[in-house]
């Protein structure tokens, strides 16, 4: 009987990690570089922010395109230890501001022209960046998109009802302080249960302070007009991005 000689799969392509200064703040990147990029796709996250979470899907969207794409995974400021800014906390619009200074500075003058790519509220970020840059950026995508607050949430309208309170947003702050000097297992089990897994304190704390700008409408004119340099996945049970966005956008 004749022998059947498997050829082993070529090894992954395996990105790395480094940090760079983008507007004078630590940033952490997580990226893949082509030989001969026809593109580069660079993916904004969704919460927590942190590059390195998304290290299997650069690899393998690398992959799937057939090494032709250099991938870069821009982490958000002070989301991680190694970018972490001695604490502070920025707000939406300096993170939004963070992705346009590193696009002007890294890719603005290079030869390939961008895919953006934004994952829940990286979506929202990455939709404000689009505006900016509508002659470099040639396709965005949107994945599981947080656009705007979904009144139909119990949990979203439970947060917006203690942000709207001064009193109740000091008790949840009050709170979230003694979480945060507890042991880091017990603050990390205590901010899953509550919110899910993918929630940090941090997140919370950006979520309450921008929230009257995530309750407004997004602009579905800029999106209409540019239909055919976007695409959006949503999830059927995904309460941060709902399929009534969808029809929406549509």
């Amino acid at each position: 009987m004749e022998r059947v000689r498997l050829t082993p799969f070529p090894p992954r392509e395996q990105a790395t990690t480094r940090l760079c200064k983008v507007s004078s703040f630590a940033t952490e990147l997580l990226e893949i570089r082509s030989k001969e990029p026809s593109l580069h796709v660079l993916l904004i996250p969704g919460n927590p922010g942190i590059a390195a979470f998304y290290k299997d899907f650069v690899e393998a969207l690398y992959e799937n395109l057939g090494g032709q794409a250099s991938v870069t995974a821009i982490g958000h400021i002070s989301h991680s230890q190694k970018d972490c800014e001695h604490g502070r906390l920025f707000s939406l619009y300096e993170q939004i501001d963070h992705k346009v200074d590193f696009i002007e500075q890294e890719l603005q003058h290079s030869e390939q022209p961008i895919v953006l790519v934004g994952h829940s509220i990286g979506a929202y970020i990455g939709l404000e960046v689009f505006k900016r840059f509508q002659n470099k950026i040639i396709f965005f995508v949107g994945l599981y998109p947080f656009l705007k607050m979904n009144k139909s949430s119990v949990t979203q309208s439970t947060i917006g009802y203690i942000a709207r309170s001064s009193l109740l947003s000091k008790l949840v702050s009050l709170s979230a302080s003694f979480i945060g000097s507890l042991r880091p297992s017990i603050t990390r089990g205590i901010v899953r249960r509550s919110l899910g897994p993918s929630w940090s304190v941090t997140a919370v704390d950006a979520v309450r302070c921008h929230l009257l700008r995530l309750t407004e409408e997004p602009d579905w004119t800029f999106i209409r007009a540019q239909e055919e340099k976007m695409a959006f996945l949503f999830g059927v049970d995904d309460h941060w991005g709902p399929l009534s966005h969808l029809e929406e956008v549509k």
